[in-house]
């Protein structure tokens, strides 16, 4: 499948049943669009079965709790529409979001409670997220954008809104030549990619920002554990700017990402390790077994 993503043929799940791709559509007043009423998932099926599918499925009702914006499914009925959709575009292997969020309604204005809430599953084929990056590492900016406290916003909502700063540093990478930024939280820590979480290499030993201001991403989580079942330390927490010399490899994770290797952040540089070589590979093996 090719082309602008609104004019492909297939079958998108909207609101309790299957719609032609060209034909689903939401009205210009739509809450979403105006004041990002909209949480999301980004899920992958490989050989037929979605990775990990049901915790997207409760992430994405939680993700609505926190938005005061109760999405009106079962985790059940999500899992049910998700398979429903790619069965009718007889996909196997392909990444599916999910997407929550106010639709048109009696409110046009911050205050939407009266609005429906509407719910639409769509996928498409999509292959590696950084291109080649897998065997050489990404190279990454830094961005000027710092992910916010979460006295401010949501953090553990995977919402649509927190993503703009997101798309603002990913904008500049790609026109410094780069995949991707990586982003300090509002302290000045470490905190993760525009849409992965980010592990480092020192010692034999892994570290990884504390997710206190950032999402604690379900790929992060797979990861974590495996590399806890492999004996290799893990250390959760707080990690300087000055500190990113030091680290001998890096990695990315996210349903997007997989496990990516990084090359290069600014001027730091980094290996592709044996360590990140073989995570990825027992990725891998994982989501396909």
């Amino acid at each position: 499948m090719a082309g602008a993503y609104d004019d492909r043929d297939g079958k998108i799940w909207m609101d309790g049943k299957l719609v032609e791709w060209r034909d689903a559509k939401v009205h210009i007043l739509t809450h979403a669009l105006h004041y990002a009423s909209s949480v999301f998932e980004g899920e992958r099926c490989y050989n037929g079965k979605i990775f990990k599918g049901v915790q997207h499925s409760e992430r994405l009702l939680k993700s609505g709790e926190l938005l005061d914006m109760p999405i009106p499914y079962s985790v059940e009925q999500i899992e049910e529409a998700k398979y429903a959709m790619l069965k009718a575009n007889g996909w196997t292997d392909a990444y599916v979001r999910a997407v929550a969020f106010r639709g048109a309604g009696d409110d046009m204005g911050v205050s939407a409670a009266r609005n429906p809430v509407r719910l639409a599953i769509a996928g498409w084929e999509w292959g590696a997220y950084y291109g080649d990056a897998k065997m050489k590492g990404a190279k990454l900016d830094i961005s000027k954008w710092k992910r916010p406290s979460p006295e401010t916003i949501p953090s553990q909502a995977k919402a649509a809104g927190l993503y703009m700063i997101c798309t603002m540093s990913k904008h500049a990478a790609e026109a410094k030549g780069c995949s991707d930024a990586m982003m300090f939280d509002y302290r000045g820590y470490v905190a993760e990619a525009t849409g992965a979480n980010i592990f480092f290499v020192k010692d034999g030993e892994v570290h990884t920002p504390i997710p206190d201001a950032i999402l604690n991403g379900i790929t992060r989580q797979t990861v974590i554990g495996m590399l806890r079942e492999k004996g290799i330390t893990v250390n959760e927490r707080r990690i300087e700017a000055s500190e990113l010399e030091g680290f001998e490899q890096c990695w990315l994770t996210g349903t997007a990402a997989e496990v990516t290797p990084v090359g290069q952040i600014g001027d730091y540089s980094f290996e592709v390790g044996q360590l990140t070589r073989d995570i990825a590979t027992d990725y891998e093996k994982l989501v396909r077994s």
